[in-house]
């Protein structure tokens, strides 16, 4: 049994269609075209806007013309993410995917039902000859995982409904009515190379299988972040064992906890049996801190026969080491208003050494953007008290709940009516292009609404069987639902 033998066949069988399609963000080309066909297979009124946006049209069922516009929308892009002995080009190989008892996941990979599922439903009422609509418009968007810039570069005007559904919710059940705004960092340290002394012998520091996750979905579970592991370790061997660092790497996207990262150092022989000590006592405090949240990181401490010519200058790491464990990491603050739900947070996201600079990169978020704004204050003197450039780009707005729209109780009616439960009114420490895209159109009533998605941005993606075929039941709903102008 494969996913094409899942029900409602027509989302699974387009969903499957899009595994096969290579479509990381920033490498959106391939799924573009894909589209494009598929729209002129389909006898679907199907475009792209000058920018990369991809655009479908329907007309209304026959006496549903009066009816209020829709727009559909989700991202075509999804978080390219691996386990470490996974072979698998995101720009070339498609996605393998598996049935897991009630679920659907990938062979050590990210699976893309983020947002990959919530585009499958859209297309499947738009391939439809038998569903009861309005005027329906679907937008899909580009590289919404690393800036939302489809979100950004789309056109006022070029659409033309007013009640905005956004497919890209993760819990089947909620009604998403606002989300969280996001800023990213980037400290800058310059470094110089220094010639290997003698008598060093290398190591390499491996961590790996830890949690990982959405940066925001699951910021607030507390998982154990890779990057601030290594420079727990690093400390006590640079200051107990003069260890020299030659290289360091954690986590690879902004809005991914890091769940992998290694370094390489030389430690000097007569401190080999001391550096095992420190680093198996520290190996032992996380199993112990981390067994419940995150029990299944591997830790390793590698003897390699390589052996390094040069090392990275022992005051800018020093410098490096402290300011990753000093930078604020994970919830900042919970909301006020709406309980369990992160309100501020930061991800300590990647770290790189390029060319004679070491780079550390974060995605901050906040529902209140003077909050994000405080946030990124700290997170600058940290950075720059240690010696770095500090610098922030790709800042958003979130979107602020309004929860006097009219449509919000048509939505919840419905939802009510088919599965017999009140949908929970929530908001999303995620972000969402609902913020972007309605500060160009503010007429619009929007909703965000998905099946259940658990550990998206991570290989452990998973989406839920029963949770696709109740969403798809709950649009085809909620669009026959829609008022009259």
């Amino acid at each position: 049994m494969t996913i094409k033998d899942l029900e409602p066949k027509n989302v699974w069988a387009i969903f499957h269609e899009l595994t096969q399609v290579p479509r990381p963000s920033k490498h959106e080309e391939k799924v573009q075209q894909y589209l494009l066909e598929w729209g002129k297979k389909n006898d679907v009124e199907t475009f792209m806007d000058d920018t990369g946006n991809i655009i479908m049209r329907k007309a209304a069922t026959p006496g549903y013309e009066n009816r209020r516009g829709v727009i559909m929308q989700g991202h075509m892009d999804m978080v390219p993410q691996k386990n470490v002995e996974v072979e698998h080009d995101f720009e070339k190989d498609p996605i393998q995917t598996q049935i897991l008892g009630d679920w659907v996941g990938a062979k050590g990979t990210t699976l893309g039902a983020d947002n990959g599922i919530g585009v499958a439903i859209a297309m499947a009422v738009m391939q439809s000859k038998e569903l009861k609509h309005g005027p329906l418009e679907v937008l899909i968007t580009y590289d919404e995982e690393t800036g939302m810039t489809g979100a950004k570069s789309l056109k006022p005007n070029v659409l033309k409904g007013d009640i905005f559904l956004n497919l890209d919710s993760e819990e089947e059940g909620e009604l998403c009515i606002g989300c969280a705004g996001g800023l990213d960092g980037e400290a800058d340290f310059e470094y110089t190379m220094k010639d290997a002394p003698a008598e060093h012998i290398t190591y390499r520091i491996g961590i790996k299988g830890l949690h990982g996750g959405h940066s925001g979905m699951d910021i607030s579970q507390y998982k154990a972040n890779a990057n601030k592991i290594l420079a727990r370790l690093l400390l006590p061997l640079i200051q107990k064992c003069q260890a020299k660092l030659v290289n360091i790497t954690g986590g690879s996207l902004r809005n991914a906890i890091p769940f992998e990262g290694e370094a390489i150092i030389l430690v000097p022989k007569d401190k080999e049996t001391e550096s095992r000590q420190i680093v198996e006592t520290i190996f032992d405090e996380l199993r112990f801190e981390y067994q419940y949240s995150d029990p299944h990181g591997e830790y390793t401490y590698v003897k390699l026969d390589k052996s390094e010519a040069s090392y990275i200058d022992d005051e800018v790491v020093l410098r490096v080491v402290r300011a990753i464990l000093a930078c604020p990491n994970g919830v900042f603050k919970m909301s006020d208003t709406m309980p369990g739900l992160t309100e501020t947070s930061t991800n300590l996201a990647i770290i790189r050494c390029e060319d004679g600079h070491i780079y550390i990169r974060s995605l901050m978020r906040s529902a209140v953007d003077s909050s994000k704004a405080f946030l990124a204050e700290q997170m600058r003197a940290v950075f720059e008290l240690a010696g770095a450039k500090f610098t922030t780009a790709g800042g958003y707005n979130g979107w602020a709940p309004k929860p006097d729209t009219p449509i919000y109780d048509v939505i919840k009616d419905v939802y009510k009516k088919l599965f017999g439960e009140d949908m929970k009114v929530m908001a999303t420490h995620g972000g969402l292009e609902c913020a972007i895209l309605g500060a160009k159109y503010p007429n619009w009533e929007m909703i965000s609404v998905g099946p259940t998605i658990v550990h998206p941005h991570s290989p452990d993606e998973r989406v839920n069987i029963k949770a696709v075929a109740n969403a798809w039941k709950f649009v085809v709903a909620i669009l026959e639902a829609i008022p009259a102008e």
